[in-house]
């Protein structure tokens, strides 16, 4: 998987220390852009602490008179079948966030 992560090391005397040592920083770095991903992606969940609770900040929208709709402001999805997302299936609106 391209990552655009590149290591240069020729501090070593023999190409296999060198290769060793360049594997070593790289395994690093990989794992420093899988961890800042991971505390970005879990930021992301918790919206609640980063906004105010206050009128128009809700996550959901539900109409029920003159039009039935739902609508997800985050992710954008949105359904007319609003007796299933009121009996609980959410799985639209599960999968459009992972889309994200």
């Amino acid at each position: 998987m391209p990552t655009k992560i590149a290591v240069h090391v020729s501090t070593e005397r023999s190409q296999a220390q060198n290769k060793e040592r360049a594997l070593a920083i790289l395994q690093g770095k990989l794992y420093k852009l899988r961890e800042d991903e991971r505390i970005a992606k879990e930021k992301g969940m918790y919206i609640s602490k980063t906004t105010d609770i206050e009128w128009g900040n809700q996550i959901r929208s539900y109409v029920m008179h003159p039009y039935k709709m739902v609508k997800d402001h985050r992710t954008e999805a949105e359904t007319s079948q609003i007796d299933k997302v009121l009996d609980g299936d959410l799985d639209l609106f599960i999968e459009a966030e992972k889309d994200l």
